[in-house]
């Protein structure tokens, strides 16, 4: 068992013994299972980093074979400030524990500070909000980002707050044991009303901006869809997607691929006159100023990776979306 009560400028010093039965372990193995709280490649890395010694030895190889009655000392640094910033911008938090959190995120809020964007985003808030409650994901002190939504695309994300967690979400998305939906506003109506859209998803050879279904290479991609409602004799129709893989942009380039791509989108959709003119007087004046792809995460249920509770979340509609629809 580790002896986990030693700190050194807040870094935390792990002392363990080989046993008799753990000879011959890689190292990196014999550490996940005696200290579950740090992942293996976070574990690797501080291995790499010559943040461990065996009998007073700097090891740097994770692979490194076990004998019994050895002495290892891993010391892990203090979790690193971020370098984004903490801002107090109003979160709609769904849900909160001590591992994760689930939050409404509105349309307009980028996710990840990136150029153009280097504040004002989802991890600015989530700082602010959370704080020490990020314990280090990856030895840096931030929100565990597992997936995302487009700045435009409102509704729900899971975000974790430790390395556990996050990991157990990472491996959650991998096995698409997550249970995820959204609404969409599209263009005209789906026939069938119901189906499923199975297809590559690469970029897009004649716009690389955009992802595209590929005939060949990009990443497989699967879409489940059903038309929830049909408005103004067929002009748009509301759609539910159920995901079972996250690709860039997936629901928007699937529906775009069947032929109708969702209302507002300025990257997929085609917001024609023609298609206009068969919508009401008050949904085309919506329409004019409409900024950004119909789109809202609805529904996030999964198996809580640390409690084991199974969790599910559903979110309302936006209030723009909200409007279009009682427009059309």
């Amino acid at each position: 068992m580790p002896d986990n009560g030693n700190h050194t400028n807040d870094a935390q010093i792990y002392n363990l013994i080989v046993s008799e039965a753990e000879k011959k372990q890689r190292l990196d193995r014999f550490l996940v299972q005696h200290l579950p709280d740090l992942s293996r490649s976070r574990l690797q890395a501080l291995i790499t980093e010559k943040c461990l010694t065996i009998d007073e030895m700097i090891i740097e190889t994770p692979n490194y074979r076990l004998k019994p009655g050895q002495d290892i000392c891993l010391t892990v640094p203090s979790a690193a400030d971020p370098e984004p910033i903490a801002q107090n911008i109003p979160l709609d938090i769904v849900y909160e524990d001590p591992y994760l959190l689930i939050v409404n995120k509105p349309s307009g809020m980028v996710v990840h500070p990136a150029p153009g964007n280097s504040d004002g985003t989802l991890v600015n808030a989530l700082l602010y909000h959370c704080g020490d409650d990020f314990k280090g994901i990856g030895g840096v002190k931030r929100p565990g980002i597992v997936h995302r939504i487009d700045k435009d695309t409102s509704g729900l994300m899971v975000v974790a707050k430790t390395d556990e967690c996050h990991q157990g979400l990472v491996q959650l998305f991998a096995t698409h044991d997550i249970e995820r939906s959204y609404n969409a506003i599209v263009w005209g109506f789906p026939k069938p009303a119901a189906g499923e859209i199975k297809s590559n998803i690469g970029r897009s050879p004649k716009n690389r901006k955009k992802m595209a279904v590929v005939p060949t290479g990009g990443k497989k991609a699967i879409t489940h869809y059903k038309t929830l409602e049909i408005f103004s004799n067929g002009a748009a129709s509301l759609i539910e997607c159920r995901l079972e893989t996250g690709r860039t942009h997936q629901i928007r380039v699937h529906m775009t691929h069947l032929g109708h791509p969702l209302l507002g989108d300025p990257l997929y959709g085609s917001q024609s006159r023609g298609r206009l003119k068969n919508l009401t007087e008050e949904a085309q004046g919506l329409m004019k100023n409409f900024q950004r792809q119909a789109l809202h995460a609805k529904t996030l249920g999964f198996v809580h990776p640390v409690t084991k509770e199974a969790l599910s979340f559903s979110s309302e509609l936006s209030r723009d979306l909200k409007d279009l629809i009682i427009s059309l």
